[in-house]
């Protein structure tokens, strides 16, 4: 049986990829988390089998803080993704990563509050590896696969993730930059910590439509103008990161294999006792450790 791929469609890919699946069948899920964004698609795309989320639902309809994080990785990992490809719209805070570039994420500060960041709570004290929150084995896929894609990708960068829906002030993009931090985004996290404890192999393909606030934009623009050149930066790093994705999933690569630590990143990770899990909640463990 064909390997099952997830793909999370950020802003901006989410409806444009949809509408490139083929042999389309909509799934409609509920999970012990709630219910997902939307309808999981399953179908093909580039010749693999995909089973496809739109983070922000039809219409855009979840800003970044109400996203169901968790129900979307759980509906994944229950239909059998064991690998995950997720997208995001970013602002760069470095002069060289430019708008309609495309970055691997390598690494991320999480500076989210109101979100649910596990799948454990209630259930047992579970402290997952973190300090690499993305699968460098399916990140090696990309990289390799980005030679083929005519645009600039950067192999890694460090994005950091904030609660939004306002963006930053001028003074946190500034400290931002100071951080070491190089892109600034609303939906790296939970994502990552969520599929690390579902033991999935998960990598986030950025797209960059302009420069966070830390750069001064130009006084011959007005706001009208500038909107529109971010909308356009936005719309030619969608096409940008579908062709990478198209890229790695005709590459026949190994996108995830079960020797990789993501696989196994359960097994020393549960420090509650067995007997003191209560077996109400064995269904919602078979899922992840599957």
């Amino acid at each position: 049986m064909a390997e099952l791929v997830g793909l999370i469609g950020g802003t901006g890919l989410g409806d444009v990829l949809q509408q490139q699946l083929e042999n389309v069948s909509e799934v409609a899920m509920d999970t012990p988390f709630g219910a997902p964004s939307g309808k999981v698609l399953t179908g093909t795309f580039a010749g693999s089998q995909i089973a496809f989320v739109n983070r922000h639902g039809v219409g855009h309809k979840f800003n970044p803080s109400t996203v169901p994080y968790a129900a979307n990785i759980f509906a994944l990992k229950k239909l059998g993704a064991n690998t995950v490809i997720a997208s995001g719209a970013v602002g760069s805070l470095k002069e060289s990563i430019r708008p309609k570039d495309i970055a691997i994420v390598s690494q991320v500060i999480d500076k989210t509050f109101k979100r649910q960041n596990t799948f454990f709570d209630n259930i047992a004290a579970v402290h997952c590896e973190l300090a690499h929150p993305y699968c460098n084995g399916l990140r090696n896929a990309l990289i390799s696969a980005a030679e083929s894609v005519g645009t600039k990708v950067h192999p890694e960068a460090v994005c950091i993730c904030t609660e939004g829906p306002q963006f930053s002030t001028r003074a946190e993009s500034l400290m931002h930059r100071k951080w070491g931090a190089e892109l600034i985004g609303m939906t790296a996290m939970p994502e990552a910590k969520l599929a690390r404890e579902a033991q999935m192999c998960f990598a986030l393909v950025a797209l960059v439509s302009d420069y966070d606030c830390w750069q001064k934009p130009s006084e011959k623009k007005d706001a009208q103008t500038l909107l529109q050149e971010i909308i356009g930066n936005l719309n030619e790093a969608t096409a940008n990161a579908i062709e990478l994705i198209k890229a790695v999933l005709k590459s026949g690569q190994t996108l995830c294999d079960d020797n990789c630590p993501c696989r196994k990143s359960l097994e020393l990770a549960v420090w509650t006792k067995p007997q003191q899990i209560d077996p109400k909640y064995n269904d919602i463990l078979k899922v992840l450790r599957q």
